[in-house]
């Protein structure tokens, strides 16, 4: 009995992991305040030092954020930003860029 509510259990947690690793934008949506000053309220940033987040890819997105709180990715002003961030606010936050307008709509028209 022991063995099946550890395999039943091991089942639902896979079955739940891309749920999660898909992010919740508007959890995300409530995040992003704090990029807004850079990137823009929906990512699409004004300032050609600062880097367009919307339409770019949730999983490149997840994957830079966790570079910069790892210091694979060196930037003072991201590290900072990121310091707090729980894997699931930045999965979140990836979640909300990417479902923004943005890179990939402008290349679909290009």
């Amino acid at each position: 009995m022991n063995h099946l509510v550890k395999t039943l259990g091991a089942l639902l947690l896979a079955a739940s992991l891309p749920l999660y690793a898909a992010g919740d934008p508007e959890a995300g949506r409530a995040k992003a305040a704090a990029c807004a000053g850079c990137h823009g309220a929906d990512g699409n940033s004004k300032v050609p030092t600062f880097p367009i987040l919307a339409g770019q890819h949730a999983d490149y997105l997840l994957q830079a954020l966790k570079d910069y709180k790892s210091g694979k990715r060196k930037n003072a002003i991201m590290q900072g930003q990121v310091a707090a961030l729980s894997e699931e606010d930045m999965a979140n936050l990836a979640a909300w860029f990417a479902s923004q307008k943005g890179l990939r709509s402008i290349d679909a028209v290009h």
